[in-house]
């Protein structure tokens, strides 16, 4: 029997797992991200992603992070301060299923400079609850990758970089995207990681480069997406270097992206480890089910 459902609702995807307690039971997921849902098209596609979950009757509580609060999302949920913790009690949400108790968690705002944050933050309290006592930064690849400040239980500060969404545009829609279509060269990356290091100054004409070198020289299979990829990274750890003097430094993310960072890190002096940010959203979900699950009473 599923006690409730935690779901981390994404721009591309929706996971799904039902829960007795802290113990999972059962999982599903969708491809309908926020990205192709209207406000009305929320309730419908968790539905049909979640039906395997839900009970014949009675309402079953449904605890969300992540896009499903954006204005364009299922309902937006107001986000919370910076300085402050990471969870904020969650909103709840208006349905037509009878079936359905949903709340959607807030994320976070910064006023100065101004950034804001959706899902991470359970990420980030998923990390806490199993370190209370962390105190150094966090790094959150993605499309969006967050940058994070830690300290006594709470987010500090952040900054948002849009490193993936310009290498997906770039290598996709510009004038590398002949180039950079596809492949990956690993000793192409690690040379335009040490270029995007040492000199961030200079990314746009290298990014040129790329395109100049195919046309007179060709590149092996690979290269020029691993360089695009290399110089781009490169470039955002090098903006990055106030932020963790003195301090640790971990990566929470998918592996492959996360490996970059890592690597990224490493040739800029700091010995980063690796979480899984997956894991880590599911760990949030259950603190935030722990602390708010009297909500849905």
């Amino acid at each position: 029997m599923t006690r409730w459902i935690a779901a981390d609702w994404g721009t591309s995807r929706l996971r799904l797992w039902a829960m007795q307690g802290a113990h999972v039971t059962a999982q599903a997921a969708s491809d309908d991200g926020m990205g192709r849902l209207t406000p009305e098209g929320f309730e419908p596609a968790f539905l049909a992603a979640a039906r395997d979950m839900l009970p014949d009757r009675g309402p079953v509580p449904v605890l969300i992070c992540g896009m499903a609060g954006a204005r364009t999302g299922w309902q937006e949920a107001a986000y919370g301060p910076v300085p402050g913790p990471p969870l904020q009690p969650p909103e709840p949400v208006r349905t037509r299923d009878p079936r359905l108790a949903v709340r959607i968690l807030p994320g976070l705002a910064q006023q100065e400079p101004p950034d804001v944050m959706r899902g991470e933050e359970t990420q980030i309290a998923g990390l806490l609850a199993a370190e209370p006592g962390f105190d150094g930064v966090l790094c959150l690849p993605g499309t969006h990758t967050k940058w994070v400040r830690i300290a006594q239980g709470a987010v500090l500060a952040f900054r948002t970089v849009m490193t993936g969404e310009l290498f997906a545009l770039i290598a996709g829609q510009s004038t590398l995207a002949a180039f950079a279509a596809e492949g990956w060269d690993e000793a192409a990356f690690a040379g335009a990681l040490a270029e995007g290091l040492a000199d961030p100054g200079r990314l746009t004409s290298a990014l040129f480069a790329i395109r100049a070198g195919g046309l007179l020289r060709g590149h092996p299979p690979g290269a020029a997406r691993a360089r695009l990829s290399g110089l781009l990274i490169g470039a955002e750890v090098a903006a990055m270097r106030d932020l963790w003097p003195g301090l640790p430094v971990t990566v929470l993310g998918e592996t492959a992206l996360s490996a970059h960072y890592a690597a990224a890190l490493a040739a800029a002096g700091i010995a980063a480890r690796i979480a899984d940010g997956g894991a880590l959203t599911l760990a949030g979900l259950i603190t935030a089910w722990a602390a708010y699950s009297e909500d849905f009473a």
